[in-house]
C-alpha cells in the first residue's frame, strides 16, 4: 500500500528575493521531474512565489489577524512544494537524497506524510470509511 508525502522544500535568501535557479539548475529539476513521473512517483508539486506576494492568516481566541508579507524567519518558509506517492518514507527519502540542489549554498527538503484514512479510522464513522473511487476524494481529503 501506497503512501503520501508532502515534499517541503525550504526557502533561502536567493529564493526570497525572487532569483530564479541558474538554466543548468532548471534543467536538472527537470530531469529529475522526469524521472518522478516516469516512475509513478508524482502526484503534484510547484514553486512558490517569494513571501512578498503572501499573506499570513492568524486566529486566536475567535480574532482574526492577517499579516502581509513579507516574512522575516526565510528557513520557516516554504519555497516550492510536490506530493510523492510512494511505498514508504524510506523510498521518499531514496527520492530526495536526489533531489538537485537549485542554488549555492545549503538548503533543506522536508518530508512530510499525509494523514491517511487508516489513520483516522478510530474517529471516523463507518459510512465515511468508504474508499472513494479512482480520482476521488473523501469528505476528509484522503484517498
Amino acid at each position: 500500500m501506497a503512501i503520501r508525502v508532502m515534499v517541503i522544500v525550504k526557502a533561502t535568501p536567493e529564493s526570497e528575493q525572487g532569483t530564479l535557479p541558474s538554466p543548468e539548475a532548471f534543467a536538472a529539476m527537470d530531469r529529475f521531474t522526469e524521472d518522478l513521473v516516469r516512475a509513478g512517483v508524482l502526484v503534484a508539486g510547484a514553486g512558490l512565489k517569494p513571501s512578498r506576494h503572501a499573506k499570513r492568516v492568524v486566529f486566536d481566541a475567535g480574532a482574526c489577524l492577517v499579516t502581509d508579507g513579507p516574512f522575516t524567519e526565510t528557513r520557516e518558509l516554504i519555497a516550492s512544494f510536490s506530493i510523492w506517492e510512494v511505498k514508504d518514507m524510506d523510498e521518499a527519502e531514496a527520492w530526495a537524497r536526489r533531489y538537485p540542489p537549485l542554488a549555492a549554498g545549503p538548503s533543506e527538503i522536508e518530508l512530510r506524510p499525509f494523514l491517511e484514512l487508516a489513520d483516522l479510522a478510530e474517529r471516523v464513522a463507518p459510512e465515511e470509511r468508504e474508499t472513494p473511487r479512482e480520482g476521488e476524494r473523501g469528505r476528509l481529503g484522503v484517498a
